[in-house]
């Protein structure tokens, strides 16, 4: 442990900037600082520790909110000088009771926002279903499946798949794009109870489609 540590270049003060990141959605959740003592102890109990640069002292994610954060995985960028923290949040990230505390929108470039990219919007669905799982809203749908549980939410996606395959025999296109949407987000929340990100089904399409022709 102590030789790894004595790769990170902490700054003047003896800290380090860490970025924490939900590890299912990529979602950057908060940006604090860490020091020798809070990084060991974020590995050694794998929930977030950092330094309160206002208060002087060292503090744990979640101690009296709840809201903890699991972490997967602690990454050294390649000056060895800032660190991003995957996580898996127990709750809101932000003091405010927001998800992320990146929910205030600065500035949007609308040309470029009209041009993402039409997968973009499946992370956008994750990240609310992610919420959806932590927060239960009442009268939510989401959060219904979720309080239902796994048979519920399994006896969707096979309502859902056979209506896909309904509308397919058809040749019903305008039906068949609605129950296709449907299938995804059942399927997507089937993701989310299994604790499966949705990034690894895609990690799965990426290598074969690597993979080379035989």
């Amino acid at each position: 442990m102590k030789d790894d540590i004595t790769r990170i270049r902490f700054d003047q003060n003896g800290l380090i900037p860490a970025v924490v990141q939900d590890a299912d959605t990529g979602e950057v959740l908060t940006v604090a600082y860490m020091n020798e003592e809070s990084v060991q102890k974020s590995v050694e109990t794998k929930e977030t520790w950092f330094w309160s640069r206002s208060r002087n002292e060292l503090w744990h994610k979640g101690e009296t909110s709840g809201n903890t954060q699991r972490i997967v995985e602690m990454k050294l960028d390649c000056d060895q000088d800032a660190l991003v923290v995957r996580v898996l949040p127990n709750g809101p990230a932000c003091h405010t009771g927001e998800r992320s505390c990146f929910y205030e929108t600065f500035f949007q470039n609308d040309e470029a926002a009209a041009a993402e990219q039409p997968g973009s919007i499946l992370s956008k669905l994750e990240r609310l279903i992610a919420e959806r799982d932590e927060e239960r809203p009442e009268g939510a749908y989401t959060t219904y499946l979720f309080e239902e549980g796994v048979d519920k939410i399994l006896k969707k996606v096979g309502e859902e798949a056979s209506e896909v395959i309904i509308a397919a025999k058809n040749r019903d296109a305008e039906e068949l794009k609605w129950e296709t949407a449907d299938l995804l987000y059942h399927t997507m929340v089937l993701l989310r109870e299994q604790k499966l990100p949705f990034s690894e089904v895609l990690n799965v399409l990426e290598e074969r489609h690597n993979k080379p022709a035989k």
